[in-house]
């Protein structure tokens, strides 16, 4: 299966972590920096279009600002970020200059991908560059972003930037092998593939005690969640092996592969899928759940038993079943009051066309 789904990848979106990037003195390594560029570069060569989403702006920075450890205050993180990413851009600029590579700094917040004009226009931006040659180089505009308008980690970043153009495949370069089983114990072992992303699954995946990292293995399947339902493979793999990008495109045994759904959302369906932080909630019965995701219905005020949240109409909600599950994301059509007074027997809450179901 995957030779099957990475033998024709031409659109590939690579995401680096800070502790790949940075040195045991919080500075940018530039030698491992070096080996990452040349890989990407090798990838360029071999005719792909390569897009590169890269932690290490506040690591950097902190280094240079004289901080051991991640700062808690958002205003000292912001500093870090401001100081840390013009010497990240320089690095990489230089790196992929001796490979005769043009580079292209796109910052981003959450909110520019929320923003229907502003996410096509971030897509068109990308492929543009793409198309010329150019590697984009993403990062979070952390000097700006605020928790209301963050990602929260550069690997739901890198899914969702994954997901934005679309790409083919995205790759996470990390400090381990893959997702482990039984990590730190006897009989440790790289899981070679993962079909379902299921709840055991999940228990495999922690978090970091990084002092530059955010995340850990668990924001990394939250981002695998992201890309394979929107029909794209994920995989991850140690970002210290100068040669495991060119493992895992040649199909071999490298890393973890995510394995994609079948069906690849269309770009509407990803925006309203992914791209938004849901304004609130509608609840539904076991009828209203079953004509929703087995029967491609829209939904009725008949099968809502109640609503949480003050969202407006054309906000994204999330749909859930009576047992609080999540089953589907969509564009509501009504404002919260009015679904709650019952005033809308008739009404359409939620077209099929603005709904996504799992």
């Amino acid at each position: 299966m995957r030779a099957a789904l990475l033998q024709n990848i031409s659109r590939l979106v690579v995401k680096v972590g800070t502790g790949v990037l940075t040195d045991a003195r919080k500075q940018p390594d530039l030698a491992q920096m070096e080996q990452l560029v040349a890989q990407l570069a090798a990838q360029r060569r071999a005719g792909r279009q390569v897009a590169l989403v890269t932690s290490g702006a506040v690591g950097a920075g902190m280094g240079a600002l004289g901080y051991t450890a991640r700062p808690a205050a958002l205003a000292e993180k912001q500093a870090c970020a401001a100081v840390g990413q013009s010497r990240l851009m320089a690095a990489y600029d230089k790196l992929f200059a001796r490979h005769g590579l043009v580079v292209a700094q796109v910052l981003l917040t959450h909110a520019d991908l929320e923003h229907h004009e502003r996410h096509l226009n971030a897509r068109n931006t990308l492929v543009t560059l793409l198309d010329k040659g150019v590697v984009p180089i993403i990062n979070e505009n952390d000097a700006v972003s605020f928790t209301e308008i963050k990602f929260g980690d550069n690997d739901k970043l890198s899914a969702l930037v994954a997901s934005l153009l679309p790409a083919d495949l995205l790759v996470i370069l990390t400090t381990v092998d893959g997702v482990i089983e039984n990590f730190g114990r006897p009989g440790a072992r790289v899981l070679p593939e993962i079909a379902d992303i299921t709840a055991p699954v999940e228990q495999l995946a922690g978090g970091t005690e990084s002092d530059t990292a955010v995340g850990g293995m668990k924001s990394k399947v939250a981002a695998a969640k992201i890309v394979v339902r929107s029909g794209i493979p994920l995989v991850i793999a140690s970002g210290r092996k100068p040669d495991a990008l060119a493992r895992v495109l040649a199909g071999e045994p490298e890393g973890t592969l995510f394995v994609p759904q079948a069906r690849r959302l269309k770009g509407r369906k990803r925006w309203i899928a992914f791209f938004h932080h849901a304004k609130g909630t509608v609840f539904v019965d076991a009828g209203a759940r079953r004509a929703l995701r087995e029967q491609g219905r829209s939904l009725l005020p008949p099968g809502v038993l109640r609503c949480e949240g003050d969202f407006r109409a054309g906000d994204v909600v999330r749909v859930c079943d009576a047992d609080g599950t999540e089953f589907a994301r969509g564009i509501v059509k009504h404002d919260a009051a009015e679904i709650a007074a019952g005033g809308l027997p008739r009404a359409v809450l939620l077209h099929r066309d603005d709904l996504v179901v799992w």
